[in-house]
């Protein structure tokens, strides 16, 4: 009975707190001066270092709460641009046509162009079909069946193995600062007597590899001449066709069908080649001076004979000016 009673009070008193105003809490009845820290948690010595080992957290009964990813940021919308539509057309005005018909494009000797003069093959610069470097033009191996226009301050011209088969006089006018002209291995027939006279600067003349009979009129200025494999004869060189050209160093006209040394050489060259021609006889005065036993010519050091019928040994006094003897047949 008691503990029933015990029991009805308990209640009465539960159910008039809840009923009753909370209370505010007054701080001014605590006495912070004198309060004791010194009970049951010493704050003053409590090692934070180490205050969560002694905490035993197998008394939380709480569920795990898992960690998700985080969400990524929205997505920036872009303002939509005026883009056309995939079959919209622009409308654009065309200049009006002209009333003329334009001019025929023509050769300009003159003026050298960007590309130089236009060859006249469908319109197609020089510089264009070869290759132009400074002032070097290179047209080999491109089929060409003529000389191209050049640019008037050409001074290296290279055709070689082409089909080139006549040279004019008109292919090189007005280009005097032309120093080489390469054109071996060509299909050369004939060429024009006017064709080099006029190149003032003209050192180098490559004609080796063609079907020449006859060279024209050459500049005395040249220093290198290569005419071999070809088919000159001996009426085919001017006569004294060399002996003004005070600077010439090298001559080459083995393999054609020259019977004699195409004399009087000038004192200047160094190297003839003669091979294989049909060459049958020498002259006292062809290399040396019979009236001037003394003389010497030292320069010339390289004289080919070898594959010519004559034999060099009868004729010992033809060479005994020379440094060196000439390459030939001895018996």
């Amino acid at each position: 009975m008691a503990l029933f009673l015990r029991l009805v009070l308990a209640l009465s008193l539960l159910s008039s707190n809840r009923a009753a105003p909370p209370r505010v809490l007054d701080v001014d009845t605590f006495d912070l001066e004198n309060y004791d820290l010194d009970g049951e948690t010493d704050w003053e010595n409590i090692d934070l270092n180490n205050y969560g080992e002694t905490y035993d957290y197998d008394d939380l009964d709480q569920p795990l709460i898992e960690v998700g990813t985080v969400a990524p940021p929205p997505a920036v919308m872009v303002p939509a641009q005026n883009i056309p539509p995939a079959e919209y057309i622009e409308e654009v005005t065309l200049p009006p046509r002209p009333t003329q018909a334009p001019a025929p494009p023509r050769l300009d000797f003159q003026g050298p162009g960007l590309f130089g003069p236009e060859t006249g093959l469908e319109g197609l610069p020089t510089c264009l079909l070869c290759v132009c470097v400074s002032t070097s033009v290179y047209c080999d191996d491109s089929d060409v069946q003529s000389i191209p226009p050049l640019p008037k301050e050409t001074a290296y011209f290279y055709a070689r193995f082409n089909k080139i088969k006549h040279i004019k006089a008109k292919d090189f006018a007005n280009l005097n600062r032309l120093k080489r002209i390469d054109l071996t291995g060509n299909q050369i027939v004939e060429i024009d007597q006017d064709a080099f006279r006029a190149l003032s600067g003209l050192e180098d003349l490559l004609l080796a590899e063609n079907q020449l009979r006859s060279l024209p009129e050459l500049p005395v200025t040249l220093k290198h001449i290569d005419a071999k494999h070809n088919q000159l004869e001996t009426g085919g060189l001017h006569q004294e066709a060399f002996k003004d050209m005070s600077r010439l160093e090298f001559l080459y006209l083995s393999h054609n069908r020259l019977d004699y040394v195409p004399t009087p050489l000038p004192e200047s060259l160094r190297v003839l080649h003669l091979q294989y021609n049909n060459i049958q006889s020498l002259h006292e005065d062809t290399f040396c001076d019979r009236h001037n036993p003394n003389y010497i010519r030292r320069p010339l050091e390289d004289i080919r004979l070898d594959g010519n019928p004559i034999v060099l040994s009868r004729f010992a006094t033809s060479y005994v000016c020379l440094p060196r003897l000439p390459v030939g047949r001895m018996r």
